[in-house]
């Protein structure tokens, strides 16, 4: 980078700093960042994960001609193309491939700055942002999170319900701090710690004195499936492809609490996690355990967001409910009788 290039993608600080090594001899330089761009670094932030100007405008409360400006701000500053035209929409240019981990690690420890500042005010404002499928949040998160609220100062939080491939993504990104997911993979550059070990039920629609199998019921029943993306999914297409079963009718949801409605009307025989169970009327849903692999439940996060205090407190609290879980499942899996023959 020239002498004159520099000058004009960062200021100069008259203080006295550390020698540089450049290309042209050893010359002593300070630089530091200009304040002025962060708007325009979060605005790249969400155009890139929307991959769309109008819905990061939408996100970020601004116009869209606001962000193009901030865009075109940061392009001319450092000297880069950041974004390219895609059909109706934008992509990363593969500059911008580059620059947008930098910028997100910048980001995200701005974030972890500001938090551990707030701490020494003794009325930290943390937000916490989480991401979970609707099973684990309902059985594991809610009731973490209603205790965080009545600590002094409370938490606030922002709680995403997806499947946990795209929570892993969403940590990855940086648009949540942490992530509570069922079998999956930990990219390079985030941490994981392991919760329990979740197995799996079958679950159907009471039918009075009927004491057909449920997997026998799978071949003459509709079929409840959860999305393709999700884990659950892969292990019932397993069971069906080791079984040759072929469903004759199949009712494709997203989410367990949708199967487990359509259960308790009446209607479907699905494969369900053992803890999505406390919400499923015994008077009407019969379940049986399901020789499928049991899948690790963990929770997920970036190395820089684990310094907030507020997201160590409820790291620990989901630690602590994760491992009674645990336990309880183990319990009720050994007393509960498994599918019975038909007679």
């Amino acid at each position: 980078m020239s002498d004159e290039r520099a000058t004009s993608a960062y200021a100069a600080s008259g203080q006295p700093c550390s020698p540089v090594k450049g290309s042209v001899g050893n010359v002593k330089l300070c630089f530091v960042v200009d304040p002025a761009l962060f708007p325009a670094l979060e605005t790249l932030l969400a155009v890139a994960r929307t991959g769309s100007v109008g819905a990061a405008a939408r996100q970020r409360r601004i116009t869209s001609s606001a962000v193009s400006q901030q865009i075109r701000k940061l392009e001319t500053h450092f000297g880069i193309k950041l974004f390219e035209r895609a059909g109706r929409g934008v992509r990363l240019t593969p500059t911008g491939e580059t620059a947008l981990p930098v910028v997100r690690e910048l980001w995200s420890g701005a974030e972890s700055a500001f938090a551990q500042l707030a701490e020494l005010t003794g009325r930290p404002a943390t937000t916490l942002r989480v991401a979970a499928s609707d099973y684990l949040g309902k059985g594991l998160l809610a009731p973490v999170l209603r205790d965080l609220l009545d600590e002094d100062p409370p938490v606030r939080f922002e709680l995403v319900t997806t499947h946990s491939r795209a929570s892993v993504r969403l940590v990855a990104e940086g648009d949540v701090d942490l992530a509570v997911v069922t079998g999956q993979e930990t990219p390079r550059g985030l941490e994981e710690q392991h919760l329990f070990d979740q197995p799996f039920v079958w679950v159907g629609p009471r039918r009075g004195r009927d004491r057909t199998p449920l997997t026998e019921r799978l071949r003459r029943e509709p079929v409840l499936r959860l999305a393709a993306e999700s884990r659950g999914r892969a292990l019932l297409d397993q069971y069906f492809a080791d079984e040759r079963i072929r469903p004759v009718s199949t009712i494709d949801v997203p989410s367990v609490s949708l199967l487990l409605s359509y259960v308790s009307g009446g209607l479907g025989v699905g494969l369900v996690p053992a803890l999505a169970l406390a919400e499923a009327p015994a008077d009407r849903v019969v379940s049986a355990p399901a020789r499928v692999p049991a899948l690790p439940v963990a929770l997920i996060w970036r190395p820089s967001a684990r310094r907030q205090p507020a997201l160590a407190r409820l790291a620990a609290l989901l630690a602590t409910a994760g491992a009674r879980a645990g336990t309880r499942l183990i319990r009720q899996r050994r007393h509960r009788p498994e599918a019975l023959p038909r007679k």
